[in-house]
């Protein structure tokens, strides 16, 4: 008895009808329309975002996803970017002025995506779960506790 293989059309993601609507968008840049295709797999599929839907941002001449993390919860706005791409603060202020939280995602060549919250000014982070400040000195630095 022969086993049958059925192998996918190598060409899935060009017929995958997402990816059909982010080239309806009239972004001319094919790499980052890829890359917005690949982070909103990443959103609706692996990550369970819902709402997600692609958005023109004519200024960048790109795609930005606007989806949000959980039900209910605030409108995020994600800008995929390719990797070898740079990006300037002007860029950056364009999408941080719609008012919306906004994430920048890195898309390497080989797929790997990268997620970095963006604000609208500096945000002092939470310090490290493993970290505990021993008080001995309020100046000195924290210590990691072993």
């Amino acid at each position: 008895m022969e086993e049958q293989h059925r192998s996918a059309p190598s060409n899935w993601i060009t017929q995958h009808p997402v990816y059909q609507d982010l080239l309806n968008l009239g972004v001319d840049d094919s790499v980052q329309v890829y890359g917005a295709f690949l982070v909103y797999l990443d959103l609706t599929e692996v990550r369970r975002w819902t709402a997600v839907v692609p958005v023109p941002c004519p200024e960048l001449q790109a795609v930005l996803l606007e989806g949000r993390e959980r039900e209910g919860e605030e409108l995020q706005v994600v800008y995929p970017l390719p990797a070898h791409r740079s990006v300037s603060h002007g860029d950056l202020r364009c999408i941080v002025g719609r008012g919306s939280p906004m994430l920048l995602c890195a898309v390497a060549s080989d797929s790997t995506l990268v997620y970095q919250r963006l604000s609208d000014g500096l945000v002092t982070p939470e310090p490290p779960v493993d970290i505990k400040d021993l008080g001995r000195r309020p100046h000195r630095k924290r210590r990691l506790q072993t």
